[in-house]
């Protein structure tokens, strides 16, 4: 999991300024650009009852008393700001599992029906070892008489296909198991071996489409999502709990700090209220 990896690639400026601008529009009579400063910049919020004017961490003060505290729901002025995230290495079934959540967020993700090169040259690494002097891939791994588990190979199919790492786990209904180094490196041979068959039938003409269907379902793929503050904390609420899918929890430790940093007072109170509480999602 040290391999997953969420960058910026753009985020709304003065995300919580944008909030209280819109929170205000609906209680004021009075058109609220004209109270934001000039040009797209918000220098400051001017509060047309008060005349108080608020800077970026001022603004999230407000939204936190006046929108978030106590419960009391609405939500909707968080919807304005928007944050895009690259997300990379992470597994296929993770992929999948935070695309559901679609209000409010949008995805671009990696298809291997045009994209495969990496499975492709993980089995043309093995294919040229055992072409040269190994059997099989696991003499291959095992770096033929020397018994010496190869972890520099093993590193490439890791980059490749993910596994979860060595340790006991639970299944859905609380039955406890092992996943053990040798069941990990058996899992590993085989990832190796359906990448060789993929850069096999690759070779023989079949096009990354057809050929996806026998890779390993978790090979690690990138995408593009983009989110608002609600959605995203939506997205927190639901999959950074302790029953979520262990990759996914990760997934959020992820997005966590760009989040808060972005956001910090909003960030503060989420933390504090919501944060790993597995509440009910606004």
């Amino acid at each position: 999991m040290e391999n997953f990896r969420v960058e910026v690639i753009s985020r709304t400026p003065n995300p919580q300024q944008t909030i209280y601008a819109a929170m205000r529009q609906d209680y004021i009579e009075g058109f609220v650009y004209d109270r934001l400063g000039i040009g797209t910049h918000i220098d400051c919020c001017v509060d047309e009852k008060t005349g108080l004017q608020y800077d970026e961490k001022e603004a999230g003060d407000e939204v936190v008393k006046q929108l978030l505290n106590g419960n009391r729901g609405h939500y909707g002025p968080l919807e304005h700001p928007q944050i895009v995230l690259n997300c990379g290495w992470f597994p296929h079934s993770t992929m999948q599992q935070i695309r559901t959540h679609r209000v409010g967020v949008s995805f671009d993700v990696q298809s291997f029906r045009y994209t495969g090169s990496r499975i492709r040259n993980l089995g043309k690494t093995f294919k040229d070892h055992i072409s040269c002097w190994a059997n099989d891939v696991e003499d291959v791994l095992y770096d033929g008489n020397e018994g010496v588990w190869n972890l520099d190979l093993a590193e490439r199919i890791e980059s490749v296909f993910y596994l979860r790492p060595v340790g006991d786990y639970n299944d859905r209904k609380g039955k406890k198991y092992t996943y053990s180094e040798d069941i990990r490196r058996q899992d590993l041979i085989w990832c190796a071996e359906a990448a060789i068959r993929y850069c096999t039938r690759i070779e023989q003409g079949l096009s990354e489409e057809h050929a996806r269907s026998i890779i390993p379902f978790d090979v690690r793929q990138h995408w593009v999502m983009s989110a608002n503050v609600r959605s995203m904390m939506h997205l927190l609420d639901l999959r950074w709990k302790a029953d979520a899918q262990l990759e996914a929890q990760q997934f959020c430790e992820k997005i966590w700090p760009h989040f808060k940093s972005w956001v910090p007072e909003v960030g503060a109170w989420y933390e504090k209220n919501r944060a790993q509480k597995a509440r009910l999602a606004p």
